[in-house]
C-alpha cells in the first residue's frame, strides 16, 4: 500500500518517460521533493529541470540527493530499467518501497470517479480531447496524457478539487492498466501488439478482458463497435458502442469537409448535436472526438458546450502534428508505429491532400514488433508515394537473429523506397522532391523534428529565390 500523504521524497527511475513525467508533474505540484534518473536528456527532461525537478543521466547512486537516501523515499519505476539497473539495484538491497508507474497512477485514481481510455491505438488522442471537453463544460478534471497536449501544453492537467473526476491513458503495455478501477472505461482498438510480453493476440484479448472486469460495478464501458472480444459485462455495467463508419450507440451522420474542416452530426442516446466542426485534421480524428464527446455526455458534459469546445481542439504533439507548412510542402510528423496507425494515418494524408506526392520518413519500433508485423508495415508503407526506412530502434530490447529493417523492405512492392539511418535523413531530403513529407515512429525519430524543419525553411526559401 502506497502511503501517498506521508511519503516526502518520491524518485523516478526512468523520469524522462511521457508517463513518468506526467506522475513526477504531479508529486511536484502536491509539494513533494522529486529527484529522478534518465537515460539521455530532452526537451521534457528539461521542462522538468525548470520545474524545479533534479535529474541526472548517469547510471551513479553517488548522484542522488542526499535527502533521497533516507527510508522516507519512494522509488517509482518504468519497465524500460533493466533489472541489472545499478540504481535499482541499490534501492532493492537498502528496501525502499519500489512500486512500477502503474501501481502509484493506480493509487492516485483510487476511489474517485475516473475515466480510463484504453486501447492499443487512439488512446492518447481520446484522452486529451476527453479532457478538454470537460474541462470545456466546467467539469473539474485532473488529466494524466500520454501526450504533450497542445490545448494545455503539458501531459498533466492539475484540478481545482482534490476529489476531482480524472481522466487517464490506461497503457495495456506489462499489463499495466490491471492497476486501475474507472468509473467509465473506452476501449478504442483491440489490435494484436505487445507480442514480445503477451505472446499472441489470444493473450492480448484476454488482458482487456480483465480490464473490462476492473470497471467497479454499475459503471461504464464505452467501446468502438466490432470490438467483440470483450467479456460480458452487460448485466453489471451500462455499455455503449461507438462508430464514425457505420450505426452505434453514438455514430457520426452527414460527415462532410467545409472550408477545410470536418463537419457532422452526433448522434447520441435520445440526442443529435448538429453541425460539429472540428477543424483538427485527420479522418481518424473523427472517430476519436466521437469517442470523447460520447465518454464527455456520458460524464455529465451538456451537448451545446461539446458543439462549442471541438473545434478548440489543438491536437497533441506527435499526433497527426503540422510541424511546417507553406505554399510549397506540408510536413506532418506522428507517433504511428503499428500498422494499422500507419495505414489510419497515411490514408488521412491522402484524403486531405489528394493528388499530392507523399515521401514518409518510417523508424520501426522494437525488433519484436519488426519481427511480428513485418508484412503489416509493408501493406502499410505500400501507401505512400515515396519511402525512407531507418533501422530499428531498439528500446528496451537486446537484437534478434534476422530481424532488420530489411524484413519490411523487401516484402514492399512500392519501387520508390530506401533504406536510410537517422544520421542521413536531413541530407537526403534536401535532394528529394515531394509536396506532403510525413515522420512516422515511436523510437527518437522525434529528434529530427527541428533539424527537418530547419531544412525545408532554407529548401523552399532558395526554390522561391
Amino acid at each position: 500500500m502506497i502511503d501517498f500523504n506521508n511519503i516526502e521524497n518520491i524518485y523516478f527511475l526512468g523520469i524522462g518517460g511521457i508517463g513518468m513525467s506526467a506522475l513526477a508533474r504531479f508529486a511536484n505540484s502536491a509539494g513533494k521533493r522529486v529527484a529522478g534518473y534518465d537515460l539521455t536528456k530532452s526537451p521534457l527532461t528539461e521542462q522538468l529541470s525548470n520545474e524545479g525537478i533534479t535529474i541526472h543521466y548517469t547510471e551513479d547512486i553517488n548522484q542522488l540527493p542526499s535527502q533521497f537516501l533516507g527510508v522516507n523515499t519512494l522509488v517509482v519505476r518504468t519497465p524500460a530499467v533493466p533489472e541489472s539497473h545499478s540504481e535499482l539495484q541499490y534501492f532493492k538491497e537498502n528496501g525502499y518501497q519500489i512500486v512500477k508507474r502503474s501501481e502509484l497512477l493506480g493509487f492516485l485514481t483510487q476511489g474517485r470517479e475516473c475515466i480510463a481510455v484504453a486501447g492499443t491505438h487512439g488512446k492518447t488522442s481520446v484522452s486529451t480531447m476527453t479532457t478538454l471537453l470537460l474541462e470545456g463544460a466546467g467539469i473539474d478534471t485532473a488529466a494524466f496524457l500520454g501526450g504533450i497536449s497542445r490545448n494545455f501544453d503539458s501531459n498533466l492537467v492539475l484540478p481545482r478539487e482534490k476529489d476531482s473526476l480524472v481522466v487517464t491513458e490506461a497503457d495495456e503495455y506489462d499489463r499495466s492498466f490491471l492497476h486501475l478501477r474507472p468509473t467509465l472505461a473506452v476501449v478504442t482498438a483491440v489490435d494484436a501488439d505487445h507480442l514480445d510480453i503477451y505472446g499472441n493476440y489470444e493473450s492480448v484479448v484476454e488482458v482487456f478482458n480483465q480490464f473490462v472486469q476492473n470497471i467497479v460495478d454499475g459503471g461504464t464501458l464505452l467501446h468502438k463497435k466490432g470490438i467483440n472480444v470483450l467479456a460480458n459485462q452487460s448485466i453489471r455495467l451500462n455499455t455503449f458502442t461507438y462508430s464514425a463508419t457505420e450505426e452505434a450507440d453514438f455514430c457520426v451522420k452527414r460527415l462532410k469537409v467545409v472550408d477545410g474542416a470536418y463537419q457532422f452530426d452526433i448522434v447520441a442516446p435520445h440526442l443529435v448535436i448538429k453541425d460539429v466542426r472540428l477543424e483538427y485534421p485527420g479522418r481518424v480524428n473523427v472517430e476519436n472526438i466521437l469517442a470523447a464527446s460520447a465518454a464527455a455526455l456520458l460524464s455529465g458534459a451538456d451537448p451545446l458546450s461539446i458543439k462549442q469546445t471541438i473545434p478548440t481542439y489543438k491536437g497533441v504533439q506527435r499526433r497527426f502534428d503540422i510541424r511546417f507548412k507553406n505554399d510549397q510542402v506540408i510536413y506532418i510528423d506522428d507517433y504511428a508505429h503499428h500498422p494499422e496507425e500507419i495505414k489510419a494515418t497515411v490514408n488521412s494524408v491522402k484524403e486531405l491532400y489528394p493528388g499530392k506526392k507523399v515521401l514518409g520518413v518510417f523508424q520501426p519500433h522494437l525488433f519484436s514488433r519488426t519481427r511480428d508485423f513485418a508484412e503489416g508495415f509493408a501493406q502499410s508503407l505500400d501507401l505512400l508515394d515515396e519511402l525512407l526506412l531507418l533501422d530499428i530502434y531498439p528500446a528496451r530490447e537486446v537484437p534478434l537473429p534476422g530481424v532488420t529493417s530489411n524484413i519490411i523492405f523487401d516484402q514492399m512492392k512500392m519501387t520508390a523506397k530506401s533504406l536510410c539511418t537517422v544520421g542521413q535523413v536531413v541530407s537526403t531530403l534536401r535532394e528529394k522532391e515531394f509536396d506532403i513529407l510525413m515522420t512516422m515512429g515511436a523510437g527518437n525519430i522525434d529528434r529530427l523534428i527541428d533539424p527537418i524543419c530547419e531544412m525545408l525553411k532554407t529548401k523552399t526559401m532558395a526554390h522561391e529565390a
